[in-house]
């Protein structure tokens, strides 16, 4: 008799908590638009996702050399804008630049807000591009228009997108990836992405200066100290 008493009241909590997240959920979301329900789940459960992960260790690593001339400029590199337009990375010089390959349906996705939030605060010094990739669990099936309309609509994201490509080692890495993650290129690094949102900072010279691994947030005082500098 105890025993079914107790399970009944464990079902009726249950029910409360089920229904406490649903409306916790919509809440976060109330201006979220297009999202499907795996992304809205995302975007509600980042905090602890963060927090476990960083509890965890992972994604944290951090590197740094900022004295280091790259073999091959990294103003000789060129890509294509989301939008189709090219995109000369000649325009970049004189600004740090924030490199980060991104994904829709990732854990890390609402990390978009603070990107747009790190590009505004400091746009006169600084640019943030996307590189959005299906490498990681598939987190990136959209065209490059749906991703357009997913970052504009639900982040806000006026930095540059580039568009969808591979950004892991092999015969179709994106060039900008490569000359990240080759030592003969960019002169010091081989640290390839270890997950959606990696992040590589270069200076205003066009060295690479920083690789943040997914974890390490966008306005976290590690990415803005390597910007101050």
């Amino acid at each position: 008799m105890h025993y079914k008493k107790w399970l009944k009241r464990g079902a009726v909590v249950f029910l409360l908590l089920v229904i406490s997240f649903v409306a916790y959920v919509q809440i976060v979301n109330r201006h979220s638009k297009n999202m499907t329900i795996k992304q809205k789940i995302l975007k509600a459960v980042y905090p602890a996702f963060i927090w476990w992960t960083k509890l965890n260790g992972k994604g944290t690593k951090a590197i740094a050399n900022g004295q280091t001339e790259p073999p091959v400029p990294f103003y000789s590199l060129t890509d294509t804008l989301i939008n189709g337009q090219p995109f000369p990375f000649d325009s970049l010089r004189g600004k740090k630049v924030l490199l980060v390959n991104t994904a829709s349906d990732c854990g890390y996705t609402p990390q978009y807000t603070g990107l747009e939030e790190l590009y505004r605060q400091n746009k006169d010094h600084l640019v943030v591009i996307g590189f959005p990739a299906n490498d990681f669990k598939e987190q990136e099936k959209g065209a490059d228009a749906d991703i357009a309309q997913f970052c504009k609509l639900n982040f806000g994201v006026s930095f540059p997108l580039m568009v969808k490509s591979s950004v892991v080692k092999g015969e179709g890495q994106n060039p900008v990836f490569t000359w990240l993650t080759d030592p003969s290129k960019n002169g010091w690094n081989s640290k390839q992405p270890a997950w959606n949102f990696s992040k590589y900072l270069v200076d205003e010279r066009g060295r690479l200066t920083h690789y943040f691994g997914s974890s390490v947030e966008p306005m976290s005082d590690e990415v803005l100290n390597a910007i101050k500098k």
